[in-house]
């Protein structure tokens, strides 16, 4: 099978940073979010000043470095989808990023999981492609294997309640049928989103490291579809507060 047929080189074709120019001094950790209205409030609410930028046939992402309880971080938006996100993120990882903290958004398998409510992964089911170009196949790759008790003491500082579990990583949100929905709880899940297995099986490949925790968005747990606060603009400032949950972690880390 194709998926069997992983490559460890890691010398390819085209290489990440190709014909880009390199920052010096390029922060360390960059937090990242894929939500533009949350993205652009906490751009606002923190400022920032562009340092670099990725770039596709599809536009141009800047990549900026803002100052949170005066540490220095870089702070980026994630691209929808396993492919794209990681495309760019190897190119943040070429401009020196030794560090991801990345925050998505996330449906819940489990009605219990209050909207808005935050996920930690531990394990991510492998239902996409990227990942397998970047580690052996497998269902299944270890999430989150640093950073996490950091993480609990942030929320417990904050009180904010949260879940550890698995979570399905997929390409196809149109394809979420009850069938592949009940599997995939059967294998553990008790979410669905589209890049966490592929973001973490790139950065072990690239020797990064990443940590990724989710809010809940829709409830996929019922016979109809309930989008609860899946709108960008839905809950801002909730998730605003959310979104800083990852600079707390960020300052932790960079103690």
């Amino acid at each position: 099978m194709l998926l069997t047929q992983f490559d460890e080189n890691k010398s390819a074709i085209i290489n990440p940073g190709a014909g880009m120019k390199m920052v010096e001094n390029f922060p360390e950790t960059v937090v990242a979010i894929f939500s533009h209205q949350l993205f652009q409030a906490i751009l606002d609410f923190l400022g920032g000043t562009q340092i670099a930028e990725s770039h596709d046939v599809d536009g141009i992402w800047p990549v900026y470095e803002v100052t949170y309880k005066g540490k220095r971080f870089g702070f980026y938006k994630g691209r929808l989808g396993a492919p794209a996100c990681v495309g760019c993120f190897e190119e943040v990882i070429a401009l020196g990023a030794k560090r991801i903290i990345l925050l998505g958004n996330c449906g819940v398998l489990d009605r219990n999981i209050k909207d808005c409510g935050i996920i930690i992964p531990r394990k991510a089911i492998r239902d996409e492609g990227t990942s397998y170009h970047y580690a052996p196949a497998s269902d299944y790759i270890d999430v989150n294997t640093k950073y996490v008790e950091e993480f609990k003491e942030v929320l417990k500082e904050f009180g904010y309640p949260y879940v550890e579990g698995t979570t399905w990583t997929t390409d196809a949100f149109f394809r979420e049928t009850e069938k592949k929905i009940a599997m995939r709880k059967e294998m553990g899940a008790i979410c669905v989103e589209m890049e966490c297995a592929a973001m973490q099986a790139m950065c072990d490949f690239r020797g990064v490291e990443f940590f990724q925790f989710l809010y809940a968005g829709d409830n996929l747990d019922h016979s109809e579809w309930d989008p609860r606060s899946l709108s960008g603009t839905a809950r801002l400032d909730d998730k605003q507060k959310i979104g800083l949950l990852a600079f707390e972690l960020a300052c932790r880390i960079e103690k």
